[in-house]
């Protein structure tokens, strides 16, 4: 007894020892006066911090004796630091206060590093975009809105229908992700046309990333992703309104209504666009532009939870009715040959949710999504009807270690179900049955973000994934950062690994016939890349109240087993092989903005790229370089606004200019195999009539750019008379563009929001 009450006296003398060599800090973070929730506080060189509450406040118990310097920040502002004593036995108050973030570096992205971070914090280059910028030059759609982004350039590639996909950096399309609140809803078939049926009532804003992000997100992120992040109900406007029509005769409404219901807030959002006026101002018998009637409806709910967790679920349905053809054509000549017309009826759903559990002090969300995708086309006498289904779930775990360290890991799952009319998904059997295609794709990813100094940054990451055709895939990752606390100077440099399933059963016109057969005479390889990425991001404030803003990227890109279809050596076959040999995209891209303090703003962005492939035909003959098709050497954008504030005018000048690039051209061919220099160029005047409303209008093509000669001969379109006068052997063919088929046009449009 007396043994055990020495050593309990031991053990008091020992605590209170050690309580008078601590002392204590406490205190409350706060912005323009009102408290920062969950802002983080640490001390600087130690792994010494903690997050404030939901009001602010903060503590910080049994600190060692010492000065230290106090770290706050907190998403959305500027990290500050303040200088405080602890005494030993003493309880230290400090009261900090941290400042706003004006510049764009300290918006919040969430596609580098599926956390949300600052922009400027993040160790991976982020570019975000707000429908500030495309209300610019505004669009009905947002693939058209995405050729006001540097770098991204919205291909077209059929000058009949008028389908299209997003090329990031001279790569095609399915080399580009595009997910909605991070959820890879438009895939493969869908790209073709879903990104038609985004309205822009419901973007909150859209993040690029540049270069492969295939650790975080799997396949198809090989070029980069596009994240379209729609608007929480809670904070949208209660309504909405915007609507545009042009003097080419096609009008777009979008529509959107934002309630509060309880613990829950929706957002009802609505996009109608018709158009049915068959313009041929180049005179060869076809639509310039495709007519096109189509409706999309999305709805999204989320919930007030204890501690900010997230729930949240959202649904859209799209449809559309697009024609392009001989002008003469109507539906009772589909699928026929005696006048040619592309018909394309589209139906789709898409859902999607996230939930985060209730953990304390532990980040874990489950996601998910499902979307259903029906096509029914028509390609002159080429009937092709097809339907795709994607599953998709997610649960990720996020949790700082300490101040300096935080850990994120997660596990995926994906299944593709595809079925069309096609031989590509016969079961090769007499007689021959449809055998639909499924592919599951099981994987998981972790990635570690240590914070070296309060200056740098490094980022590790590992994803696994198991395709049940292909195996094992493994895509690792590696991102520094260095910058100032202020975000006035970031350097970051990237080294990635990508891969891409190539999926055989997507929508291609050249594929789309009973004549040919699908032919895959060895064991596909997923396609590899390798990238390194180098940006630099510089921000100035100016002597007279403005700033300007340096965003520059050097970017080498190595592709292996590189999957393309030869459509060529066998006229009655499509044969499906891995490249025999590599493929390389490498650049310079610049992005700066002026943003004066008079009412002057100035965004010029420049891109030069190189893309090609060295390939060889057989062994024995030399490898021969290949210029990338649709991909410029040289291309450009900007937008110059100009604002009357007596007036509650603003003046907007925009543009894109792109410098010759390859086209695809048949041996011998009449037309050039390079298109010319050209600009497209648009002016905007925006007046605000008051608060709420704002009347626009304006003029797109300002110079009446159209290309020439694009169709390969339409007076033929089904090749009956190939044998005549054609010794050269020509086919009808639509795949010759570079530019849209749209003249000039003036437009009109109103915009509210309650």
């Amino acid at each position: 007894m007396k043994h055990l009450l020495l050593l309990i006296g031991g053990l008091c003398v020992a605590i209170l020892a050690q309580a008078q060599s601590t002392g204590k800090l406490q205190g409350v973070v706060r912005a323009d006066g009102k408290e920062v929730p969950f802002a983080s506080v640490g001390l600087k060189g130690t792994t010494l911090g903690t997050t404030a509450d939901e009001h602010g406040h903060f503590h910080l118990l049994a600190l060692p004796v010492g000065t230290y310097t106090v770290v706050t920040s907190a998403v959305g502002y500027l990290t500050a630091e303040r200088n405080v004593t602890i005494s030993a036995g003493q309880t230290a108050t400090l009261n900090l206060t941290i400042n706003p973030n004006s510049n764009a570096l300290g918006e919040v992205v969430v596609s580098g590093t599926l956390n949300e971070v600052v922009r400027g914090e993040s160790p991976v280059a982020v570019e975000l975009y707000s429908p500030k910028l495309f209300r610019k030059n505004p669009a009905v759609c947002l693939f058209e809105n995405l050729a006001m982004i540097n770098g991204v350039r919205p291909q077209l590639n059929c000058n009949v229908c008028g389908t299209g996909d997003i090329h990031i950096n001279g790569l095609e399309g399915p080399y580009t992700m595009v997910l909605i609140d991070g959820m890879p809803l438009v895939s493969s078939l869908s790209t073709v046309y879903g990104l038609s049926g985004i309205p822009s009532s419901l973007i909150e804003r859209v993040e690029v990333v540049k270069g492969p992000a295939s650790t975080l997100y799997g396949s198809e992120a090989v070029g980069g992703l596009i994240n379209v992040i729609t608007k929480n109900p809670a904070k949208a406007p209660r309504l909405s309104v915007d609507v545009l029509a042009t003097s080419h005769r096609d009008a777009n409404l979008d529509l959107g209504i934002a309630r509060k219901i309880g613990s829950a807030s929706t957002l009802l959002s609505t996009s109608l666009y018709h158009y049915t006026q068959r313009r041929d101002v180049n005179e060869d018998g076809f639509t310039d532009v495709p007519t096109q009637q189509r409706v999309s409806v999305f709805n999204k709910w989320s919930w007030t939870r204890p501690e900010q967790r997230v729930a949240n679920v959202a649904g859209r349905y799209y449809y559309e009715d697009r024609f392009g053809g001989q002008l003469g054509w109507n539906p009772t000549y589909r699928g026929g040959d005696s006048i040619y017309g592309e018909s394309v009826y589209t139906s789709r759903y898409e859902l999607l949710g996230q939930y985060q559990l209730p953990v304390r002090g532990q980040r874990i969300i489950v996601s998910g999504t499902f979307n259903q995708h029906q096509q029914n086309s028509a390609y002159g006498t080429t009937l092709y009807r097809a339907t795709q289904r994607v599953g998709f779930g997610q649960l990720t775990w996020a949790r700082e270690l300490s101040i300096r360290h935080s850990l994120l890991a997660g596990a995926t799952y994906r299944t593709t179900w595809y079925d069309d009319n096609t031989p590509a998904t016969a079961s090769g059997t007499e007689p021959a049955q449809n055998q639909p295609d499924l592919i599951q794709l099981p994987g998981a990813f972790v990635q570690d973000e240590w914070r070296l100094t309060p200056d740098a940054t490094l980022l590790a990451g590992l994803r696994y994934d198991y395709n049940s055709r292909h195996g094992s895939i493994l895509s690792p990752r590696l991102n520094y950062k260095w910058g100032r606390p202020d975000g006035s100077r970031v350097w970051r440099v990237g080294l990635g690994n990508g891969y891409r399933v190539v999926n055989l059963f997507t929508e291609d016109h050249a594929a789309l016939t009973g004549a040919r057969e699908v032919v895959v005479p060895e064991a596909l390889k997923p396609e590899r890349s390798w990238n390194v990425n180098v940006n630099y991001n510089r921000f100035l404030p100016t002597a007279s109240g403005g700033t300007i803003t340096f965003d520059a990227s050097a970017f080498y890109t190595y592709f292996t087993n590189k999957i393309s279809p030869d459509y060529d050596t066998n006229p009655n076959q499509i044969v499906y092989r891995n490249l025999a040999g590599y493929a390389v995209s490498r650049g310079l891209t610049l992005n700066t903005e002026f943003a004066f303090a008079r009412p002057l703003k100035v965004m010029l962005g420049v891109t030069l790229l190189d893309v090609f492939r060295q390939e060889r035909a057989t062994a024995e003959e030399p490898s021969r370089r290949v210029a990338q098709v649709h991909s410029p050497p040289f291309s450009g954008t900007w937008a110059i606004s100009y604002t009357l504030q007596k007036l509650g005018l603003a003046l907007d000048y925009t543009g894109q200019v792109s410098s010759p690039m390859p086209l695809p051209v048949f041996p011998n061919d009449s037309r050039p195999s390079r298109s010319p220099w050209f600009a497209l160029q648009n002016v905007q005047a925006t007046h605000k009539l008051r608060e709420g409303l704002e009347l626009y209008g304006g003029i797109k093509n300002l110079f009446n750019f159209l290309p020439r000669h694009v169709l390969l001969r339409p007076f033929d379109p089904f090749d009956k008379q190939v044998g005549t006068d054609n010794p050269q052997g020509y086919t009808f063919d639509t795949s010759y563009n570079y530019a849209p088929l749209q003249g000039r046009r003036v437009f009109l449009g109103v915009r509210y929001a309650l």
